[in-house]
């Protein structure tokens, strides 16, 4: 590794402004606007323009909480339906100005997404599938039956429009430019603290979590600003055809939202636009064939069974991914200057006091009476047999286990029972046995979520500070000039580098590594061993478990022993290994 890795010593370019940069974007909206608003169209062509106008940001929806947060939603017709009937009873029965029943729709549903989010979200994968499902289904019941709101069955006619977009071209014109509007900021998303946190969230809830993000809170949002977007689209909806029935917001309806989402490429606005487009104009393309019984659905199944086998993704994703590879080998990284590690001092000697800590699970004591006390400033390994209890101490130091007995203080602050987000706020870093990275993401964008800091913009791509503590964070390990790549580019060893380049990011108090040196090979070992000896050379403390005795002796100055969940010795690192005790534990006793 040569110094030049550890410090680029070039200016930063200040980035133009977001809105200047996508200027062309937004002329292009604005000309579109102007030929719907302007082109002539038959009544037929402008409902079908408005369907896929409105369906398109309902999709966009699904993008936010099954692309980015990868949470699964089934209930996104029910959400478009609150916001269908709130304009359509506000506006038909009420005499209500639309604009106020369009807000009115879009805060129903936002909080009954929030709603539903909050009670649910604990749950996962096909439990929450089912959930969504019955909360769409008991919403059409209630549709159905609900004369006195609703009109049941017989729905909702004679919606109102704005003043302003009487005429069904000039509404078209308006639904085009709200598409135009709310696409850009769900593309954009991405690139925002919250976005980043839905992304990792997706890629890997428990590595989220150990990096600083409320993955619970990061989910409700999610589901949050799905049913809000489901609701706007909804009471556009209600606005364009000026008649609502329950029939329109069925479970088969957010399974049509769902198809659109997955063909299209349900982590792109784009996609959803896509996807909407074809499921909305397919069947209007192949309708000569419907005087043939079973052709047209043999036909249009088949072609979206194609799309999913051969472009999982969907078909923006497919072209998304290529472009990604290819810009991932042409555009240049930000410049890093050296990475410096300021942990804070504030509870004297001891970074880490942990004392009579325990972890059961039913009869087994994982952990049992543990007290370690990490040194500040120094490497202390906690090693042990395999099954004697490390890995399980490390999570219940980093959260994701709640101790059974035991107190844990990290630099004068107990956070024994803090969540995993809280102790990392509070400065613990922390790396895993099993690599956890966020797969969909550069190794930038990895870091990146490391370095995150309360406070940064939620336009753009992030404050240029985050970036640059990113970038000096992977120059430290050696990976700087590969930061755009994504991880499946990165060999295993380089992987577990740019782990602890995330964990750096944060300038963490004390740094967890958890078996860094597994799976690497002797030459990655003896880099690993000099990274180790350059992050102790700033006073960053850290603990480290590790099977590989060459690499504990030369690294750690204390060593803390477990068997069987107790700690057996506690010392200074060469006096340990040649403990009795330890020696026995190892190699058995004769």
């Amino acid at each position: 590794m040569t110094a030049s890795e550890n410090m680029i010593p070039a200016p930063a370019v200040r980035s133009r402004p977001l809105l200047l940069r996508h200027l062309p974007y937004f002329i292009g909206v604005v000309i579109v606007v102007a030929l719907a608003a302007r082109m002539q169209f038959d009544g037929y062509v402008l409902n079908i323009l408005m369907q896929a106008t409105t369906f398109s940001i309902a999709v966009f929806g699904l993008s936010v909480v099954l692309g980015l947060c990868g949470q699964i939603n089934l209930a996104q017709a029910a959400f478009f339906g609150f916001g269908a009937y709130a304009v359509g009873i506000g506006t038909a029965d009420l005499h209500l100005s639309f604009w106020l029943c369009l807000v009115a729709g879009c805060l129903i549903a936002l909080l009954a997404g929030a709603f539903l989010g909050a009670s649910t979200l604990r749950l996962g994968g096909h439990y929450l599938a089912m959930v969504t499902i019955s909360f769409q289904q008991i919403v059409t019941l209630v549709m159905i039956n609900a004369i006195w709101l609703t009109r049941g069955p017989d729905g909702v006619s004679n919606i109102g429009r704005p003043v302003l977009f009487q005429s069904s071209q000039s509404y078209l014109a308006f639904c085009v430019a709200a598409l135009g509007i709310v696409g850009y900021l769900v593309w954009h998303l991405p690139d925002t603290k919250l976005g980043r946190a839905m992304r990792a969230v997706r890629d890997n809830e428990l590595a989220a979590g150990v990096n600083g993000i409320d993955v619970f809170r990061t989910k409700i949002y999610a589901f949050a600003l799905c049913a809000l977007l489901g609701g706007l689209a909804g009471g556009l909806f209600a606005g364009g055809f000026a008649y609502v029935s329950p029939d329109q917001f069925s479970f088969a309806e957010s399974i049509v939202f769902l198809t659109m989402s997955l063909l299209g490429g349900v982590a792109s606005p784009i996609g959803s636009v896509i996807g909407t487009g074809l499921l909305i104009l397919i069947p209007e393309w192949l309708r000569f064939l419907k005087s043939v019984p079973g052709l047209y659905l043999a036909i249009y199944g088949l072609f979206v069974i194609l799309i999913i086998r051969f472009m999982p993704d969907g078909i923006w994703g497919f072209v998304s991914d290529a472009f990604t590879r290819w810009r991932a080998h042409t555009k240049a990284p930000p410049v890093a200057a050296a990475l410096h590690l300021k942990p804070a001092a504030t509870g004297g000697d001891i970074v880490l006091e942990v004392t009579g800590l325990a972890k059961h699970f039913g009869g087994l004591k994982a952990v049992d009476g543990v007290d370690i006390a990490v040194k500040r400033g120094g490497v202390h390994a906690l090693i042990g047999p395999n099954g004697s209890g490390k890995t399980t101490t490390l999570n219940v130091l980093s959260g994701l286990y709640k101790a059974t007995a035991g107190k844990i203080v990290l630099d004068g602050t107990d956070i024994t029972n803090m969540a995993p987000h809280q102790r990392t706020a509070a400065g613990l870093g922390r790396t895993f046995q099993n690599i956890r990275l966020f797969r969909s993401m550069t190794a930038l964008e990895n870091v990146e979520i490391g370095a995150e800091r309360p406070g940064n913009t939620m336009v753009g791509k992030g404050d240029d500070a985050l970036t640059e503590r990113a970038m000096e964070a992977l120059s430290f390990v050696g990976l700087g000039s590969r930061a755009n790549e994504l991880i499946s580019s990165f060999s295993y060893g380089h992987q577990r580098l740019i782990e602890i380049a995330r964990a750096l990011a944060s300038n963490p108090t004390l740094l967890l590594l958890d078996e860094p040196a597994a799976g690497l090979n002797s030459t990655e070992k003896l880099e690993l061993h000099e990274l180790l000896k350059r992050i102790a050379a700033q006073g960053l403390t850290i603990l480290i478990i590790d099977h590989d005795m060459t690499l504990v002796s030369e690294a750690a100055q204390h060593i803390t022993v477990l068997n069987f969940g107790r700690r057996i010795a506690d010392g200074e690192s060469m006096a340990v290994l040649r403990h009795p005790d330890v020696v026995s534990a190892y190699l058995g006793s004769e």
